[in-house]
């Protein structure tokens, strides 16, 4: 879990994607809006830095939704999100005073095999269900759904006011399939760029491409014509539950040995600071300083275009029984999660040390087009290339 890439929020990212923008607020800025949905390009919640908060909500369409139902949907969801996130209130909007302070508002949707489909346009093949894992113990209630919508922000209050909105205004299109909360550090917590720890306490996530660099475009967006190309990316929502119990009677160089990275501040345990490459080849009285079983060495891609960008979330829920008490929304973005995220997963799943203590136990991948094909006054919203 730790290495793959969870991002550091490093450098200034608008919502479209381009570095640099004053639309990104600092730590601290927590009333300070961010950008309307661009017209055309990028959808927000992929190369902005995360929020402290996220609610994943799924949705499988009503029997009888028709493409133009579904058109109609995403349409509404378009404008009502551009709204919500630069402060202003939905039409019929009953609390708009609970918006009034969007607190880096990030809102993105996602489409599944299942609204591709209904769309009438053929979805890709990478648009489906990963392969099964060994070490997979999935539950259909954290499966896959048509729609999924991505909220991620600085202030629960207006993530909750936004998440029961859209989910009022989706209501006669759709029904909730399931709902997956998680956090990160509150902003102003940490420095900008501090990279973020899970609940096993590692830094979780350090090698990362960077958002708005050559290596971050090539490894999240795919390119070329048609729906599926320029501006469009995929989504991996792995539910990991974390066994908080059985990783407590671990002693701590045990725990960093399983990893291949210090507990203190995400070093290799081989040397260096968080940022520094892990030397795989170090050996110490003739044995491998980094085990096989160890994270680091497993995650490391094997070849190129096994790259994966990460942004994942903590979840706890304290007063849940059961083993999925705790544990990582582990969410990643790439063109081709065929290509790149199942080859790291397969490895993984083989012999990473890490599933001692953790076991997936939800699955599903998304496909997330371009903001718009057109421009605002055109009508333009997240999906309507499917219909262009």
């Amino acid at each position: 879990m730790p290495d793959g890439g969870a991002p550091g929020s490093a450098g200034s990212v608008a919502p479209g994607g381009a570095p640099g923008s004053a639309a990104t607020v600092a730590s601290g800025g927590l009333g300070a809006s961010t950008a309307a949905v661009p017209a055309a390009g990028r959808q927000p919640g992929v190369a902005t830095p995360p929020g402290a908060h996220a609610v994943y909500r799924a949705f499988l369409l009503r029997e009888g939704t028709t493409a133009a139902k579904l058109r109609g949907w995403l349409a509404l969801l378009g404008d009502d999100i551009e709204r919500l996130m630069s402060g202003r209130p939905v039409l019929g909007d009953v609390e708009p005073e609970l918006g009034e302070a969007p607190a880096s508002l990030t809102i993105t949707v996602a489409l599944g095999r299942g609204a591709v489909t209904r769309a009438g346009v053929e979805a890709p093949a990478w648009l489906a269900p990963l392969p099964a894992y060994k070490i997979d113990k999935l539950e259909e209630r954290w499966g896959e759904a048509d729609v999924l919508l991505q909220l991620t922000c600085d202030d629960p209050l207006t993530l909750a006011h936004a998440d029961r909105v859209l989910q009022r205004e989706s209501a006669p299109f759709a029904t909730v399939a399931w709902v997956q909360e998680g956090f990160r550090y509150a902003r102003g917590a940490r420095p900008d760029g501090t990279t973020m720890r899970n609940l096993f306490g590692q830094v979780d996530g350090t090698t990362n491409p960077v958002p708005g660099s050559e290596e971050f475009e090539g490894v999240v967006y795919r390119s070329g014509a048609g729906p599926f190309g320029d501006g469009s990316t995929s989504l991996v929502l792995r539910r990991i539950s974390m066994d908080l119990d059985l990783w407590d009677e671990v002693d701590r160089s045990a725990r960093e040995d399983a990893v291949g990275r210090t507990l203190k501040d995400g070093a290799p345990i081989t040397g260096g600071v968080e940022k520094d490459e892990v030397d795989l080849a170090a050996e110490k009285g003739g044995w491998p300083v980094v085990a096989d079983f160890a994270h680091v060495r497993r995650a490391r891609p094997a070849a190129a275009g096994e790259k994966i960008y990460r942004r994942g979330f903590n979840y706890n829920n304290p007063g849940a029984s059961g083993a999925d008490r705790a544990g990582l929304l582990f969410v990643s973005f790439q063109a081709d999660p065929v290509k790149q995220f199942h080859p790291i997963q397969a490895r993984l799943a083989e012999l990473d040390m890490m599933n001692e203590w953790t076991t997936p136990v939800g699955s599903c991948v998304f496909w997330v087009p371009p903001a718009s094909a057109r421009t605002a006054a055109e009508g333009g919203f997240p999906g309507d290339v499917l219909f262009a």
